[in-house]
């Protein structure tokens, strides 16, 4: 049923892009409106001598949030993109020679417990009980609904308090498993979504069964050419995107949207804005004019944002058979390095790195022969550490190369055709990230759900969020799910 109702959404993220699938599947009129000349916001796109490179999500975990969306109009998501299981989801490398396939097989999993640490396999069994738990909680029950009243955080809590949520990750790890190995194996999780597992609550630990539950995938293609179909799908919907787009400002009457325009001076009016952009840059400047927006601007800009990330994308000319798809390289210190990153705001000699070689999953994204690489080392955000990335960005990048070389990828440097890199600088430049931050809102219990900014405001009439700093938070499956939430509130408040 076709409405009247204009929605402008800001950003063409995977939050951004779900949102507007639903509103246009709803029968709004909706407009995308991107900054950068493709789609993607994270998941941008890099192509070169024959590379391509995803710039950022590359872990697809719940597809069925995905498919989801195709299944709203009868479609299939399969007529538009495939993904591929990855098997083993992770490889984790440790400096002292220990390796472990972390996979959704159990007997290998098992064996493997065993073989490190005995006594931890009914321990294991025990953790991978306990999130199926807290999945059942806290994605199945919570993940599409949106907190916008404390009563709706009140009437969650007794469960959220049996399952420890006031406990960290870590610490509910420790509970179960005693190897520091293994802690660290069933731990880091929580960085892939912006948190500390010091710190982070141990609700993050759903990751690892809705991971065991549903599988880990990579699209064929590349994550760029999952964030094309679902461009294509929008567009075929009748959807619109508008590309080197940026909004100078939101534009408001009586403390009602009423508009956007942008930086090249086009105005559009509109009913209501989602906005995929990040939060305190929506508040703040693109709201800048409206008074209701600026006490949430302050109380935004006092809040505990995630870490940033030092990016570096390179392609070789030889291939390195003993790595994975995703591999996780952890360095001599963890907790250490984790408070160096998240609470010191110092650059450590050392480093744990997330290291992702897609074409061991599809050889099209690099010449036959060939491989490409990204590799993620977390920084300290701008806030804690104010760094000239200018300067600072190639040394850092040949320190990483050169602990690779050293480490896991013999002779590296001489077979590198290609590289690039992304800093702290580019994710406040690019995407307009407050503090350069990777992940928006630190994922702590006092900034989750009901504490996380809301996916409706609750002051300016009209004005929704999707992404990862709203609820319920960064990673695919959890901004996929901010837009499953906040349109449905927009078809109850324009539609019913």
């Amino acid at each position: 049923m076709l409405t009247s109702k204009k929605i402008a959404v800001i950003g063409s993220g995977f939050g951004g892009l779900s949102a507007a699938i639903r509103l246009q599947a709803s029968g709004f009129q909706v407009e995308i409106f991107e900054k950068r000349d493709l789609p993607g916001g994270r998941a941008y796109v890099y192509k070169d001598k024959g590379f391509t490179f995803d710039a950022g999500p590359t872990v697809i975990t719940a597809p069925h949030c995905l498919e989801e969306l195709f299944e709203l109009t009868g479609r299939k998501m399969s007529d538009y993109i495939e993904l591929m299981p990855v098997t083993p989801f992770y490889r984790l490398f440790w400096e002292d020679g220990f390796q472990f396939d972390y996979s959704n097989d159990s007997d290998q999993l098992f064996e493997q417990i065993g073989e490190k640490s005995p006594q931890d396999v009914e321990g294991y069994k025990k953790f991978l009980e306990y999130s199926r738990e807290v999945f059942e909680e806290g994605y199945t029950k919570l993940a599409s609904t949106p907190f916008l009243h404390l009563w709706s955080m009140v009437k969650v809590s007794p469960q959220l308090l049996r399952l420890g949520a006031y406990r960290s990750v870590y610490s509910t790890i420790s509970r179960f498993i005693k190897d520091d190995h293994l802690k660290q194996a069933f731990s880091f999780h929580s960085l892939l979504v912006g948190g500390n597992p010091f710190e982070t609550s141990s609700i993050y630990t759903l990751i690892h069964f809705l991971e065991r539950n549903w599988g880990v995938f990579f699209p064929k293609g590349g994550t760029g050419a999952l964030v094309a179909a679902l461009v294509k799908y929008f567009e075929d919907l009748g959807g619109k995107i508008h590309y080197e787009s940026e909004i100078k400002r939101i534009e408001t009457f009586d403390g009602e949207i009423c508009g956007i325009v942008t930086v090249n001076g086009d105005h559009w009016e509109c009913d209501a804005v989602v906005s995929n952009g990040d939060i305190v840059h929506t508040y703040k400047d693109l709201l800048q004019e409206e008074p209701l927006a600026r006490p949430r601007a302050l109380s935004l800009a006092q809040k505990h944002f995630s870490m940033s990330l030092f990016v570096l994308y390179f392609g070789t000319n030889k291939k390195y058979s003993h790595l994975a798809h995703h591999n996780i390289l952890f360095g001599p210190r963890y907790q250490d390095l984790l408070t160096d990153i998240f609470s010191k705001g110092v650059l450590p000699d050392d480093f744990s790195l997330y290291l992702h070689a897609p074409s061991v999953s599809d050889p099209s994204l690099a010449p036959e022969d060939h491989e490409c690489f990204y590799v993620l080392s977390p920084v300290s955000h701008l806030g804690k550490l104010d760094v000239d990335w200018e300067k600072e960005g190639p040394v850092y990048a040949d320190k990483i190369l050169r602990y690779l070389e050293e480490k896991y990828m013999p002779n590296l440097r001489e077979h590198i055709v290609t590289q690039r890199f992304f800093t702290p600088k580019d994710f406040k430049g690019e995407l307009n990230s407050y503090h350069g931050s990777a992940f928006s809102l630190e994922p702590r219990l006092d900034q989750s759900a009901y504490f996380r900014q809301h996916n409706r405001d609750g002051s300016i009439k009209g004005l929704y969020f999707v992404g990862a700093g709203t609820h319920p938070g960064a990673g695919v499956p959890g901004v996929v799910n901010s837009a499953k939430a906040t349109s449905g509130l927009i078809i109850q408040d324009y539609l019913s």
